[in-house]
Formats: C-alpha cells, structure tokens, sequence
C-alpha cells in the first residue's frame, strides 16, 4: 500500500492520561502535534482513578480543573483507608487518607489551592480529549498502531498503522513524545529500557454495580481492603470505590496454581459476595480484566529526540496511587521545554533537563509503591495470619484478637504499628508534592537546600529554593483571590518581587532583549501590585521583598536573588536556564 506522509513539529504515542496532557498542554501553548492511540476509544474502565494535589493543579493550569471536579469524588469522600473481615462484618483497623485526619487536613489546605479528588480513568480523558479538540491546534487519531521510528540529526520519522484498514503510513516530526504505556514500543525502538521486577503478581480487576451504601457510606473513602480468613491472600483483597457508593472494582490476587474464571461470572459474583459478606447482595458485573504488577524505572527517559513518559518509563504497584499522577507531571515538565526549543526560545540543551529531573522523581515513586505494597503484607502477618493454618485457625485468632490476654496485647500493637506504616501509602504528603529537581533547568543561588524537619515521605515543606515547586499562598488582586500558581505557569517565566522591586522590571526587559524570552513580573505586596493579606508569601518566600523568585511555566523554581543586589545576574540566568551559549542572540 502506498504510504501517506505527516509531517508535524510533535508526535504524541499514547492516547492515555499522561499522552493526553502532553497534548493539552502543546495545544495550550499552540504547538501543532498529533496524537495516535492504538485502541479505538479513550478508556472503556476506570484503571487509574486517584488524582493527587499536584495533578489537580496541572489541570488547574490546563483550564480543566472544575470540569473534572465537577465529575470526580471530592476529597471528602476519600476520608478513609479501611481494613475489614467483609463489608458486613468486622473492621479490623481504619486510617483517615488523604489529608483527611484532623492531624493532616491543615497540612494539605495549606500547600495547595486544589484538594485531591477521585476521577476514574474513564471519566478523566474524554475530558482532556474535549479540552484538546475545543483548543483547535492537535490532530488526535484513535484506532492508531505505532509500528516503529527511526532518527536522525534533522528529526524523526515514525511508521503508524490505522487498525481498521491496514494502510500503514509515516509521521515526519521534530520530537517523539512515548506515552504508550508498559512494555513501551516506542522506548525499545528508542533503544531504552526499564529495569527493575516485572510480572510481580497477576491480579484480576471486576468493575461491577452494587448498593453498599449502608457498608460504606458512614466511613467513607475509595479503598476498603477485605482480610477474609477464609480466603487468605497477602495482602488482601481490594474493593476500590469508582462512584459512590454504586459502583466499585474488586481487585483481586490470582494463584497462580488455579485458572481464573474470568467468563464465568456466576462464580464471580458469588467471590465478590463473600468478601462484602452479603449472599443476597445484587452484583452487576460491568468488565472483567487481568493484569501484572511491576516495580520498573528506566534508567533514562529520553534518547536525542525522542522522549517517553508515564507507564513506559516508571511501572509501580498500585498503591499510593502514584502512577498515573507522576506521568501526568512527566507531560506537564516536557511541554513547555518542548514549545521553547521550536519556537527557537531556547536551545536543545533545555531538553536535557527531562531526563535529569524526572527520571530521580520515577525512581523515588517506584520504591515507594513497592514499600507500600510489602507494608500492607504487614496487616494481615500482625494478626498472626500465615504458615500452615486453616481458615478455623485464622477465624479464631481474629476473634481473639479483642481478648485482655498478652499474646491479644502484643498482636493489637503490631497491628497499631503495621497500621501506621499504612501512612506511606494514605498520607504521602512529600512524595505527591514536595520533590526537589536537583539538576536541570535549574540555577544555583548559593544556598544549601534547606533540610527537612519532618519526614520528608510523609511532610510536604515549602521552599523556594531552585528545584522546588513554588509554595502556594493566597493572594488579592482586587476582590478576587489567586494563589501564587494561578500568577505563574500557563506557559510563561515569571519573577515575583515586592516592596523595593522596582528594578526587576529592567532587569526583565534585559533579559528579553538578551534571550527573546519574556519574563512577566508580578509584583507582591506594593501599591498596584498583588496583595498578601495573611502575609504568607511573606513568611513563605525566604528572599527580603526586594529579591525575587524566577518561576518556570511548570511552576517550579528557577532561581531566586535574596535582595535587588542580583538585578544584573538576571539576563545571565535566563540565558543559561535556556541553553544559550555566551555569545547567543536572539535572531530579529
């Protein structure tokens, strides 16, 4: 068959969560791409559903925050991590999640402008694809096989095949972005791979309706983990809430040993009915799939113009619910530096700093998954559940649990301390929010990067030290209030100064006359400017209100000057954070 030829700036493979934003943020900073999904829709089940602060306030940044709040569980409704025999029998340990806990809710209130929120795989992409056909700029093709890539000094030249009609043809692009998932053909054709266990566990996922309000309503949240002693798997059986409180996935570990009767959904039925406890409860199976767990990184993301995100390059358990999460900040760190590098901002070099800054933040979500999955292990070993025992044997040991003897004591605490190590996993507070670039599209001040004076796994602490996400405070603009992401981001550098500032603005205007870039400066804190009426910029920015915070459109810092001393460095920085060379400039 004849061949038919695309030629486009950006390629996008994958139509997934992470592929689909990198598309919406090109089409927000108008790079034209094409986006190609081998399967013939956007996803048909719910897959991954937790989306964290961080992911909240990318979409926030995209213009798609309340659509999808709109459609999503709230916060609210995530309040709790449960542990139980069944849904209608005992609990065997509870955890508030997400921020819920009155010891954690100011914590989370304080660090962001958007809360976490439960938006199933199938709910958020159609959103993001509207989004992207509303902005006009990205040709998005379902139903699309990628086939294979070549590169050379010029660009990169993909094979596509439609399904349907087989015709195959070539895609002419600048840069490849692999959003295609595990076992990523564009990341071997790239010549990366990934390292680490594949094939961990196999696990069955059931989406299915039924009425469990009265099981769940009054301790509401999105995970209830079954420990049924009659059916023992490691760390349980999971019962994750899709809409509350109709519609759920029973996921569910496969031995290995036994075929999984995946048509038969009598037998089915009847597996998800023992562990909610409830023979005569109604079960509407909706769709029944299989999987592996893995806990693989690649050891580098990109290779020359090729770069590859999400799934294909961090594979993790589950838990924490980090996966989908970090491939969307993946798309939302390779973008813009995407945008800048073709319209001549800034040079390849900036291209580098992907690698450099999301590999070390993958590696950290891969270990901490895995941990995760092994503490929720913990659970069922501390009430003495293992070995050669019978399901009688399991039962007694659990209804003794409550008994005022020594060995009932000794198994409460374990359970106490394998129950607060379930915090990794529900209040992973500095993991979601609080990485730190330490190389990268970054400049030094001088300054050692502040220590952590709680756990840094469980703690998000602000910083505007360069590398960190810049901290979200309140501000005024009249009647109306902004955080401090709301003034930054949306594809722009912006400096924030205050009283005593004055002569940023010059330094911007240098800096734009050095490189090409425009720097937008927004003033805090002075007549005119933006107003902090808590004063928690002030407490927040660690610079004297005539210093300023270079911000980078993804919202991380970029540099920071302690005083308006550093005025003539800020042309210097620039030019550096974009890759320029000494003697560069800017063509017109």
């Amino acid at each position: 068959m004849p061949s038919v030829e695309l030629e486009v700036p950006v390629l996008i493979v994958g139509a997934g969560p992470s592929g689909l934003t990198a598309s919406l943020a090109l089409s927000r900073q108008g790079v034209h791409h094409v986006v190609v999904g081998k399967h013939p829709a956007t996803a048909h089940t719910p897959r991954a559903h937790l989306l964290n602060q961080r992911t909240v306030e990318i979409l926030r940044d995209l213009g798609i925050e309340y659509r999808v709040l709109a459609r999503a569980m709230p916060t609210e409704f995530l309040a709790n991590h449960v542990f139980m025999t069944t849904f209608s029998g005992a609990e065997i340990a509870r955890l508030s999640a997400y921020g819920n806990g009155p010891d954690r809710v100011g914590d989370y209130r304080a660090a962001s402008p958007c809360q976490m929120c439960n938006c199933p795989q199938h709910v958020l992409e159609p959103l993001l694809v509207d989004a992207i056909g509303s902005a006009g700029v990205a040709d998005v093709r379902f139903g699309q096989e990628f086939l294979r890539l070549a590169q050379d000094e010029s660009g990169v030249t993909a094979w596509v095949m439609d399904r349907q009609s087989g015709q195959e043809y070539s895609v002419r692009s600048d840069y490849v972005i692999g959003a295609d998932g595990a076992g990523s053909r564009v990341l071997a054709e790239a010549g990366l791979t990934v390292e680490g266990m594949t094939g961990i566990a196999e696990v069955a996922s059931i989406w299915f309706e039924a009425d469990l309000e009265r099981y769940s309503a009054y301790r509401p949240g999105i995970l209830y983990t079954s420990l049924l002693p009659s059916r023992m798997s490691p760390i349980g059986d999971v019962f994750v809430c899709v809409r509350p409180w109709h519609e759920w996935v029973f996921i569910y570990g496969l031995d290995p040993s036994a075929p999984f009767p995946e048509d038969d959904h009598d037998k089915l039925r009847e597996l998800i009915r023992e562990s909610i406890g409830d023979r005569a409860a109604r079960i509407d199976i909706k769709d029944v799939s299989t999987w592996s767990v893995n806990s693989a990184v690649a050891p580098r993301f990109s290779s020359g113009r090729v770069f590859c995100v999400g799934d294909a390059v961090h594979q993790n358990p589950p838990t924490n619910g980090l996966g989908l999460n970090t491939g969307v900040a993946d798309a939302f760190n390779l973008a813009w530096k995407i945008k800048f590098v073709l319209d001549g901002s800034a040079t390849p070099v900036l291209l580098d700093s992907y690698d450099a800054e999301r590999q070390p933040v993958g590696g950290q979500v891969v270990e901490r998954a895995f941990q995760s999955m092994l503490d929720l292990a913990a659970v069922p070993g501390a009430l003495g559940f293992g070995g050669e025992q019978t399901a009688q044997d399991r039962w007694q040991l659990l209804w003794s649990l409550d008994d005022d003897t020594e060995d009932a004591r000794k198994r409460r605490d374990v359970l106490t301390d394998a129950r607060d190590r379930i915090n990794y996993q529900a209040n992973a507070h500095g993991i979601e929010l609080g990485y730190r670039y330490r190389s990268g599209a970054r400049i030094a001040d001088g300054t050692t990067e502040p220590a952590h004076s709680k756990d840094p796994q469980l703690y998000y602490e602000a910083t505007t030290w360069p590398g960190a996400r810049l901290p979200h405070a309140w501000l005024e603009q009249g009647r109306r209030r902004l955080s401090t992401l709301d003034i930054t981001g949306r594809g722009r550098f912006v400096l924030l100064t205050g009283q005593g500032g004055d002569e940023w603005y010059e330094a911007a205007r240098a800096a734009t006359r050095r490189t090409g870039t425009e720097i937008t400066v927004r003033s805090i804190g002075t007549r005119g400017g933006l107003r902090d009426p808590y004063g928690e910029w002030e407490r927040l920015r660690e610079v004297e209100s005539s210093g300023c915070v270079l911000v980078r459109p993804d919202h991380h810092v970029a540099w920071r000057a302690a005083t308006s001393a550093g005025t003539a460095e800020l042309p210097r920085v620039v030019a550096e954070l974009l890759g320029m060379p000494a003697e560069f400039e800017p063509e017109g």
